[in-house]
C-alpha cells in the first residue's frame, strides 16, 4: 500500500477492525520509510450480475425489482419485510456463488418461488401466477394440488 505522505509503498499493518456489520475491514497502517501513520479500508470486489431476460434483452440485477415483486405476492399476508430481505440476500448470494456472471430471469423466479414456498404458501401461488403466467383455471389448479400434495 503507497504511503499518501510520502508515497513510499512499503507498509505495516498496526490494527485491523471489521466495519460495516463485517462487509468491510478497517486498516491501521504505519509507512516503513516516515513512519506516518493511516487508514485503509478492504472490501469484497462484486461483480455485478447481468440477468438474461425472457426477450433475450440484458439488465443489471436489480434488488429492488425482485423485492416489489416479492412484496406484491405477501401483500396483505403476515410476511416482514425482514423476512423477505432475508430470503432476497439468499437469492442474491445463491447467484454469486454460481460463478455465472449471467444468470436468466426464470432462475431468479424460481429461485423466488422456493423462497416464498417456504415462507407463506399463498404469497407463493400469487407469485407464481403472475411469473408462470397462468393461461387458465387448470393450470392454476394443478400447481394448487402440487402444493397440497406437498404440504401432506
Amino acid at each position: 500500500m503507497k504511503c499518501p505522505f510520502c508515497a513510499y509503498e512499503e507498509s505495516k499493518v498496526i490494527d485491523s477492525r471489521p466495519t460495516d456489520e463485517g462487509e468491510r475491514i478497517r486498516r491501521r497502517r504505519e509507512c516503513l520509510e516516515c513512519g506516518k501513520r493511516f487508514t485503509t479500508y478492504e472490501m469484497i470486489e462484486s461483480l455485478p450480475i447481468i440477468v438474461i431476460k425472457r426477450d433475450r434483452s440484458r439488465e443489471t440485477f436489480n434488488r429492488e425489482k425482485l423485492m416489489n415483486g416479492m412484496l406484491r405476492a405477501c401483500e396483505k399476508r403476515p410476511v416482514s419485510i425482514e423476512t423477505l430481505d432475508r430470503a432476497i440476500d439468499n437469492i442474491e448470494a445463491t447467484i454469486q456463488n454460481s460463478l455465472d456472471r449471467e444468470v436468466t430471469s426464470e432462475k431468479i423466479g424460481e429461485l423466488a418461488m422456493d423462497m416464498l414456498k417456504g415462507i407463506d404458501e399463498v404469497a407463493y401461488v400469487r407469485f407464481a401466477s403472475v411469473y408462470r403466467q397462468f393461461k387458465d383455471l387448470g393450470t392454476f389448479m394443478d400447481e394448487l394440488s402440487k402444493l397440497i400434495k406437498q404440504s401432506k
